[in-house]
């Protein structure tokens, strides 16, 4: 900290004054070796005054000092602070860190697989944890002061976004909310629901990146600005860039475009853009002096691909000294490995590239491996990552550079452009505070990316946090189980999906108003009496509708009689065709009759011009003039042969006949001629100011359309979510799992209480499951397979159809593939959102697992039978079947025949490389 002796007299005044009014503050300042930026200083003193807090600042910006000044004030009070993340990975790293701060008895870690020290004042954990003990009434939860919700805007993600409204909401009113976001451009509007539903919030805001970012693109081996000012928000595109795009994409055809070559006397064909190799882009990077980066690859085989270039390439970014401090870390992740898996794990390949200063970062690595990554990255001895966007999310890697080679990414269904949300979620990892002097975002360029697309994605300020909220089956039976059906209904309007949505209908509530002011103008407006002008409008539009259907019939009847006509035409026939270019006689030289469509002649015309004609080319059915003698085999890509046909229509003498009027079966129509009686005889009918009065009901007329379908629109988001929970609460009322009629309302059955302890996105089929006893009779290793089709889910979508084992599971999954579609019958009919089909793609894998076979058995089988499953997601999908079956053990018990089996199939599955790093 800035000593105080070197401020004017008026700062160190002040900054005395607030020691006082803050003492707590000013021991945590003493503690740590920087001056504490403004946002932070006010975000602890809200703390401090007794406020909750949001602080919404920018990846890097240090919010979480305020986090860990909960946890200071939570000590020095001597009660309780929980700090909760989204993910494991941020829950271990947060977790070391306050150990090593405060020591190992004062801090403890529960992320669903590990517990240690749960009864510690404080406690890191995952945010589904602490969702998990508030319905499960914990004791634990007495005496807490504070929660930190770290990274607080993943309420937006649509999976997993509920649990942290669920979590605000269910909170005993005495405790604190310290809410760390960031950036959003709604920030006023969230803290304005947290102070509705929390009581007193402060919130802070800072836009102010504490490293500059600079932003680039690189362009055929060069590396230049993409502004020409000294900020961003200038928007002035460097000129020099612009010139430089445009040379290149004059000199290069589009990357995988393949054309003729030049022919003699044309100019060559252009060669194709090769974007520059990912070995080139590192040196260019490492010569300007630019790592450690992250290059962003949406693939994790592109991932893998760019490591594995980089080493064949001979690159190396570590010296001896580093490579052996490098092999020391890897084996302190990685010694627990059983030596036989390493192989097939691609362990070597791994090192070497680690060694070297390269590494990948994806999902689909192995924990162990990710974990040391991360390790190596953050001390510096990995130059280089290359990464899918996961790495953007939570956990703490900062780099000098970040690197994007595209700016479209597959989500899952399409590839889909990059947002300026995930772009400067994105590139907000580079530069490293305290480290850097400024950060450096680069964009390789590649035909197609224009650089003013790319300064709309860096020079975009609006990344508006929606809610993606929704009551579900478990969280319906815990909340009757907690607080009744009413208050259920209550507490579900207090969420911010349904405070966004009231706040969306005020603007369309002022439409409403407005038009209906407009409707009464509207009708003061005609002169007589309205209701009669009304009425006659309501006749001349029945008159106008029943016009179309005849037209329309008419058009259709006419089109069959045509078709009917061209099919009787023969070889030789003269036709007329009536109008277009085609215009005059033609003579059929192949009736062009099909068993399916409607027949296309192909014809000569006098003009010599030959080709196929169809039904819309007559308007009327066809006439056969006459007939012409045609040879019995006509070639008519001869010139001559169209000239001899064409002169012998001409000789024939037949004159092209007049075309008549079509008749309208209009005036034939007994009800069209009713309404036009009608019509004559109404009053309005000869008014003398009828059509001015006409326009002014028409106009009222639409705006009465517009004004009810706003009003549809607002009663079906008032009061959305209670209406979703009211068709949850039947749909399980229905089905057993909650009381019937208004008494029993509030009443969890026996089914219902085990639903309540079920955490799955298929919770009410795992329940369904359990009640009909389908997994009754199934060994160990067959209760994993039946159990991971609730969890599993294909990355991508496959014609194979996947291979169960025998014995007890393929009768298991045809009853849960039954139970599924019964419920999915219900959830229509209740008009719910559907619950995920059952996905056997991991079953095969997870048996032969929990049947005790080796890794590379299991992996090598997967890969044979045609499944993408590499070691990572293998380890990943076991961890969420033996989740999924501890809860199971739980609900129904050790001592209950499936509760039991789930115990041994749990233990079956936690060894070798799904065990490791799991505590």
């Amino acid at each position: 900290m800035a000593s105080s002796l070197s401020r004017p007299p008026a700062e160190a005044y002040a900054a005395a004054q607030r020691r006082g009014r803050y003492p707590q503050l000013s021991r945590f300042e003493g503690e740590v070796s920087f001056e504490f930026d403004d946002f932070q200083l006010r975000g602890c003193e809200a703390l401090e005054d007794g406020h909750g807090v949001l602080v919404c600042a920018p990846t890097g910006a240090g919010k979480t000092v305020v986090g860990e000044f909960a946890v200071h004030l939570a000590l020095a009070e001597g009660r309780k602070c929980f700090y909760t993340t989204p993910i494991k990975a941020l829950s271990n790293q947060k977790f070391h860190d306050l150990t090593a701060r405060y020591g190992a008895d004062a801090v403890g870690l529960l992320t669903g697989d590990t517990s240690i020290n749960g009864n510690a004042q404080i406690v890191v954990m995952t945010t589904e944890v602490l969702r998990n003990m508030l319905y499960a009434g914990s004791s634990t939860i007495n005496d807490l002061a504070y929660v930190v919700m770290d990274e607080i805007h993943y309420l937006a993600d649509r999976f997993r976004g509920a649990v942290w409204e669920e979590v605000i909401l269910h909170l005993p009113e005495y405790v604190r909310v310290v809410g760390l976001s960031a950036t959003v451009s709604n920030a006023e509007e969230f803290g304005e629901w947290l102070i509705a539903v929390r009581g007193d919030t402060t919130v802070v805001v800072d836009e102010h990146r504490p490293v500059p970012l600079w932003q680039h693109m690189f362009v055929n081996n060069r590396l230049l600005d993409l502004f020409a000012g000294e900020h961003e928000h200038e928007a002035k595109i460097n000129p020099t860039l612009l010139r430089r795009v445009e040379e290149v994409g004059r000199m290069h055809a589009p990357a995988g475009l393949r054309g003729p070559r030049g022919r003699r006397g044309e100019p060559p064909r252009k060669p194709r853009f090769r974007p520059p190799s990912r070995v080139d882009v590192v040196e260019r990077l490492d010569s300007a002096g630019l790592l450690p980066a992250i290059v962003f690859i949406f693939s994790r085989a592109g991932c893998d691909a760019a490591v594995g270039q980089c080493v064949r390439s001979g690159l190396r970014l570590n010296g001896p000294e580093e490579i052996a401090e490098v092999r020391r870390i890897v084996h302190e992740h990685t010694a627990d490995l059983p030596e036989s898996d390493l192989g097939v794990l691609g362990y070597w390949e791994w090192r070497e590239g680690l060694e070297q200063g390269i590494a990948a970062h994806h999902a689909g690595l192995l924990p162990a491996f990710k974990e040391t990554v991360e390790e190596l990255f953050v001390r510096g001895l990995v130059k280089v990552v290359f990464a899918t966007e996961t790495l953007a999310l939570g956990i703490n890697m900062p780099a000098r550079t970040v690197v994007l080679e595209r700016l479209v990414k597959y989500n899952g269904e399409a590839h889909v452009d990059l947002t300026p949300g995930e772009y400067t979620q994105l590139t907000g990892r580079a530069g490293r505070r305290g480290i850097d002097v400024e950060g450096h975002a680069v964009v390789v360029w590649q035909p197609g990316v224009d650089p003013k697309q790319v300064a709309g994605l860096a020079s975009t300020r609006t990344y508006p946090l929606r809610s993606s909220f929704r009551p579900g089956y478990n969280m319906a039976v815990n909340l009757v189980a907690q607080v009744g059906a009413q208050e259920a209904r209550e507490l579900l309007e207090q969420s911010f999906a349904q405070f966004q949505a009231d706040r969306s209908v005020v603007g369309l509530a002022r439409r409403i108003e407005r038009n209906k002011e407009a409707l009464e103008g509207y009708a003061e407006a005609v002169t007589g009496d309205f209701d009669e002008m009304l009425s006659y409008v309501e006749l001349r539009k029945k008159i106008s509708e029943r016009e179309k259907v005849l037209a329309k019939q008419n058009s259709a009847a006419r089109r069959a009689e045509t078709a009917e006509s061209l099919e009787e035409l023969r070889k030789g026939d003269v036709i007329s065709v009536p109008a277009g270019r085609r215009a005059g006689l033609a003579v059929v030289v192949d009736p062009g009759l099909d068993p399916v469509r409607e027949p296309r002649p192909v014809v000569v015309t006098e003009d010599r011009w030959s080709g196929p004609l169809s039904v819309s080319d007559f308007p009327s059915p066809v006439e056969r003039l006459g007939r012409v003698k045609l040879p019995k085999h006509v070639e008519l890509r001869s010139p001559k042969t169209r000239r001899d046909i064409a002169s012998s229509l001409r000789n024939t003498g037949i004159a092209r006949p007049k075309r008549e009027r079509r008749r309208s079966g209009a005036n034939e129509d007994g009800e069209l001629a009713a309404l036009r009686r009608a019509q004559r005889a109404h009053p309005a009918h000869g008014l003398a100011e009828r059509e001015a009065n006409l326009r002014w009901v028409e106009r009222h007329q639409r705006l009465s359309a517009e004004t009810a379908q706003l009003e549809r629109k607002v009663a079906a988001t008032t009061h959305s979510l209670a209406r979703s929970f009211d068709r949850i609460h039947a749909l399980l009322a229905e089905r057993g799992y909650l009381g019937t009629g208004a008494e029993a309302a509030d009443r969890i059955t026996e089914h219902g209480q085990r639903l309540a302890r079920l955490y799955s996105e298929s919770d009410l089929l795992a329940a369904e499951c359990i009640r009909h006893n389908v997994w009754h009779g199934l060994t160990p290793p067959e209760l994993a397979a039946v159990v991971s089709t609730l969890v599993y889910e294909t990355r991508r979508d496959s014609a194979a159809e996947p291979r169960l084992p025998s014995g007890g599971v393929p009768g298991a999954w045809q009853e849960t593939v039954r139970l599924w579609t019964d419920l999915a019958d219900d959830e229509r009919r209740h008009r719910l959102e559907r619950t995920r089909e059952p996905d056997a793609g991991f079953a095969w894998p997870v048996y032969r697992w929990a049947r005790g076979e080796s890794l590379e058995k299991v992996l090598t089988t997967a890969e044979a039978n045609g499944q993408e499953l590499s070691a990572g997601d293998f380890v990943r999908w076991s961890r969420q079947v033996i989740d999924l079956l501890d809860q199971i053990r739980d609900v129904l018990g050790k001592d209950n025949p499936v509760g039991g089996t789930a115990a041994k199939a749990v233990r079956a599955l936690r060894r070798g490389v799904v065990a490791v790093g799991e505590t």
